[in-house]
């Protein structure tokens, strides 16, 4: 027997494990009931995501939900901000069973080991997509946004940069000859990127501006500077670059680089932090597990300028862009 949308509901997504404290009805019911703590606000952040673009129709179902939760749980990074709830709506072409418990696999080990519940959401039938509404919450006044960067603010992002990009085009066999576990390191970074939520929370009262960054560097560290009004150079030579990018582009530092710089879905942070915190920056993140690295400076000016020993470099580049052919 075909199974209908509360069949669906009640089989994959009513089992979850995590019950939180603070919810007090969940699925099940028109809406959901929460509690918000005292002192804090709610962070919430909506990401879609669209098979065919973000991802292909074979890949593992899992990876697809893991995909999805921890590009949403980034946004909830990039604020400082606690993961608590999460809903879900998905569109199925058909009620594929076999696909939903894989996908249900993936979400609820992601959702479980970050302490986030799902609290509810929708089926439809259409092309495969997913969107996801995950709220966390902030201690009142103490959120990252992007609007505080200062001139002579240091410039950080966390961990290595490119590595899903370099991933990406392995997967779209736009490369050959790469070594079979070279190319499992950078799917693996591709597929399965970790949101910073630690360092986010280790930033609070820090850093002075943060995003994560979901489209590129280039393109991410613009929306700091439009909404701080304010510039910014980079150090092409300070950009942190694994040895497996390195390898995958046979040595090339202008082509890691480039790929640093552009490279989207990586979900590692970038943030601001006035000189006089640096010392302040090492002590936080020293607890959070994450290494961090200063690539740059904020200037005045509206626009990224990127240097190598000083001197300008040329290099024309951008980040992704969701309507762009």
């Amino acid at each position: 027997m075909a199974s209908n949308e509360f069949d669906l509901i009640a089989r994959y997504f009513a089992r979850q494990p995590v019950q939180r404290s603070d919810v007090a009805l969940a699925i099940g019911d028109d809406c959901a009931l929460l509690e918000v703590p005292p002192g804090c606000q709610l962070a919430v952040s909506t990401d879609s995501l669209v098979c065919g673009n973000h991802f292909l129709s074979g890949m593992d179902p899992a990876l697809v939900a893991k995909k999805a939760l921890a590009a949403n749980l980034s946004d909830l990074a990039a604020m400082g901000a606690t993961p608590a709830w999460v809903s879900l709506a998905i569109t199925l072409p058909e009620a594929d069973e076999a696909w939903l418990a894989r996908f249900c696999d993936g979400f609820f080990e992601m959702a479980d080991y970050y302490q986030v519940q799902l609290i509810g959401g929708d089926t439809t039938k259409g092309p495969l997509s997913l969107t996801l509404t995950v709220q966390g919450f902030v201690p009142q006044g103490q959120a990252l946004t992007r609007h505080g960067a200062g001139t002579g603010d240091l410039i950080y992002v966390t961990g290595n940069l490119g590595d899903s990009a370099a991933g990406l085009a392995v997967l779209l066999k736009q490369v050959t000859g790469t070594d079979p576990e070279l190319a499992e390191h950078l799917l693996n970074r591709h597929y399965q990127p970790q949101p910073r939520v630690l360092a986010g929370q280790a930033l609070r009262g820090i850093a002075s501006a943060a995003l994560d960054i979901s489209d590129g560097l280039i393109a991410d560290l613009g929306h700091i500077l439009s909404r701080s009004n304010v510039g910014a150079v980079i150090d092409v030579e300070r950009l942190p670059l694994s040895a497996e990018l390195l390898a995958f582009c046979g040595g090339d530092l202008d082509a890691a680089g480039k790929l640093a710089l552009t490279s989207g879905e990586e979900y590692e942070l970038c943030f601001t932090v006035p000189a006089h915190q640096r010392g302040a920056l090492d002590v936080a993140l020293s607890h959070a597990g994450v290494k961090a690295t200063c690539i740059g400076s904020i200037r005045t000016g509206d626009r990224v300028t990127l240097e190598r020993n000083g001197l300008p470099l040329d290099w024309q580049l951008h980040g992704y862009d969701h309507f762009s052919g």
